[in-house]
């Protein structure tokens, strides 16, 4: 019961980390310390634990009472990038608050211009989120492509919501969300490729270690035959490797 009850602990705070981030990812990266503690205080954590929190946010470039340096964790062609991308849209036309709003209005009425300059208005946007997402395995050039692509696409959505004032938030959301789906997937695929990377060595390792033995090059079955990996493994690892394995029969 009791390791039960410890591992449904960890799960519970794993799900109220991810909640803190999406949260502060709405702030602009920004927490106030009082949302942290009462996000927490279900699970009734030691000073410690909180203190180890805290350190995670500010690891995650996230804010806690105070606004963080959002291109801190940008890397030098990065931040040539930003800057090239936001000298692209300067020239476009600025929007007054009320001329936003007049153009929420004909966007939700339909209007196909009003729309194509919504689109304009939130590029500086999309910049200002992908910032957000700085360093967490995705470049920021990437970022905002794929941000982007959200926001046209967003546009053709905002039917959906019931009512101009909400188109702004609508559009944060789409765009955040499919960076966020870019992230999961950058990182699942990076998670799949390491894996990938050790099944190769791990094959040449054995490879070579029987080659040795038999003072020549193996085959697949015979590799097959003294290790545990199985004969689909080994051709797949040879491909994978682009048939550099040199101790195997052709593996180069």
């Amino acid at each position: 019961m009791a390791d039960t009850e410890r591992i449904l602990k960890e799960k519970r705070f794993a799900a109220l980390l991810e909640e803190l981030k999406r949260l502060a990812r709405e702030q602009g990266n920004t927490l106030e310390s009082s949302q942290v503690e009462a996000l927490f205080e279900e699970l009734h954590l030691s000073s410690d634990q909180m203190t180890h929190v805290f350190q995670y946010l500010k690891a995650a470039h996230i804010g806690v009472d105070e606004a963080p340096d959002l291109d801190a964790a940008l890397t030098q062609d990065e931040t040539d990038y930003l800057n090239d991308y936001l000298a692209s849209i300067a020239a476009m036309p600025k929007r007054s608050a009320q001329e936003k709003e007049a153009l929420h209005i004909r966007a939700h009425a339909g209007e196909e211009a009003a729309r194509k300059d919504l689109i304009e208005v939130y590029l500086e946007t999309v910049a200002d989120i992908a910032r957000l997402y700085a360093d967490q395995g995705v470049y920021l050039e990437d970022l905002i492509g794929q941000g982007n692509v959200a926001l046209t696409h967003g546009v053709t959505m905002i039917d959906a919501v019931e009512h101009p004032s909400e188109i702004e938030g609508f559009l944060v959301k789409y765009i955040m969300d499919a960076m966020e789906t870019l992230i999961a997937e950058t990182l699942q695929e990076k998670a799949k490729d390491t894996k990938a990377l050790k099944k190769v060595n791990e094959v040449a390792e054995k490879a070579q270690e029987l080659a040795q033995d038999l003072r020549r090059k193996v085959t697949v079955a015979e590799l097959a035959q003294e290790t545990e990996f199985s004969e689909e493994e080994i051709r797949e690892a040879m491909r994978i490797s682009g048939y550099q394995i040199e101790d195997i029969e052709g593996g180069h």
